[in-house]
């Protein structure tokens, strides 16, 4: 597209006047607020230079659809409303009539080539030789500008930024999904009488002996840091940075089977869907007569931590061995831990954390998109 547009050079102020804003508002001596009417733009370089918003007298706004020029910084950003400046902000006024926001980002861009060799705080910044910098711009045979070439070029440039959020938040949502066994975000019935059941107080309760789950508990062997030789078996520690996988080693040290909990010595439960290697401050627990469901197992991670919840540290550490005879609580169905409850609720629970996802991402695009449209 670029390579059949016929180019010309035009010095800045044969296009803008360059302005001294109307009044400097200081900023420490002005109350910025979240919102308002009018923006106060400084020499800062994010949230298109805008500080916040202050109430001022309105005879000292300076006119809409300009740039913005943070003199010793060289932020460049569209206004498109009215505005308050802070100091050393010049305004950008536009000669030609058909400077809009439509084309402003394309005028920003080469006006910012022109700058990028100027250093911070330059005193080269002056009115003079702001108006000498030459800008590259695409032209008519006439020489004129050209103005539809820039809008068409800025809108592609756009919808392609939007379409890669979207592709980027459909490839969020499968990879959630897949990760945590779903098609969808979407509760099913029997997902949404279980959560409401959880959070009305519906579920009957009983505590169950960590031994009465688990047929396995056992202790990680030690290995040392120097010891450990790099390799694909994750090696799990006490901690909870990166679920406490502190390494990933070859080391021919007892593996245990994925579909487990590891606890550390400070009471830390993780779920571990991965065959993994444990230190000696790590215990794991699993189970070879009862092929727990992934669900119920996150389900028993949760009871777990808030059964060990703040009941340990250096001075008091948990060994595996201690845990036999400690309670979790479950949701019980005839006096038996109630699976169905127990998997249903989780289910729904990391559909509603997709979902989360998926607002947030939506709002991210949302959000581009405004900045697009303010721009």
């Amino acid at each position: 597209m670029l390579k059949s547009v016929e180019w010309g050079q035009f010095k800045l102020g044969d296009l803008f006047d360059v302005q001294t804003s109307k009044k400097r508002f200081d900023a420490n001596k002005v109350t910025v607020i979240k919102s308002g009417q009018y923006p106060y733009v400084v020499r800062q370089g994010s949230n298109n230079g805008q500080k916040g918003f202050i109430s001022e007298d309105e005879s000292f706004l300076n006119d809409g659809n300009t740039i913005s020029f943070g003199q010793d910084t060289a932020t460049m950003f569209y206004q498109e409303k009215p505005y308050f400046t802070g100091d050393k902000i010049k305004i950008l006024k536009p000669k030609e009539k058909r400077f809009r926001k439509e084309n402003a980002q394309f005028f920003i861009s080469t006006m910012a080539k022109a700058f990028s060799s100027f250093s911070w705080g330059s005193s080269s910044f002056n009115v003079n030789i702001i108006k000498s910098q030459s800008l590259t711009l695409p032209v008519l045979g006439s020489k004129k500008i050209d103005f539809d070439f820039m809008e068409r070029f800025i809108a592609e440039l756009e919808a392609e930024r939007i379409a890669e959020l979207e592709a980027e938040r459909i490839a969020e949502l499968e990879a959630y999904l897949s990760a945590a066994g779903l098609k969808d975000c979407q509760l099913t019935l029997e997902e949404q009488q279980v959560l409401d059941d959880f959070e009305h107080g519906r579920f009957v309760w009983g505590e169950f002996k960590f031994k009465e789950v688990f047929d396995n508990i056992v202790q990680g062997k030690r290995l040392k840091k120097d010891d450990q030789i790099p390799g694909d078996i994750p090696f799990v520690m006490a901690g909870t940075t990166n679920t406490g996988v502190v390494n990933h080693i070859s080391n021919p040290v007892a593996s245990f089977p994925k579909n487990s909990i590891t606890v550390d010595i400070f009471g830390n439960a993780f779920y571990r869907s991965f065959d993994f290697g444990a230190g000696d401050d790590t215990g794991v627990y699993w189970s070879k007569k009862c092929n727990y469901a992934r669900e119920a197992m996150l389900f028993f991670t949760a009871s777990m931590s808030n059964a060990l919840e703040r009941k340990f540290d250096y001075g008091n550490k948990l060994r595996s061995s201690q845990s036999l005879d400690m309670k979790m609580q479950l949701p019980t169905l005839n006096n038996r831990p109630d699976f169905f409850s127990m998997e249903t609720l989780i289910s729904a629970i990391q559909k509603l954390v997709i979902r989360d996802v998926v607002q947030y991402a939506d709002q991210k695009i949302a959000a581009h998109e405004q900045v697009i449209n303010a721009s």
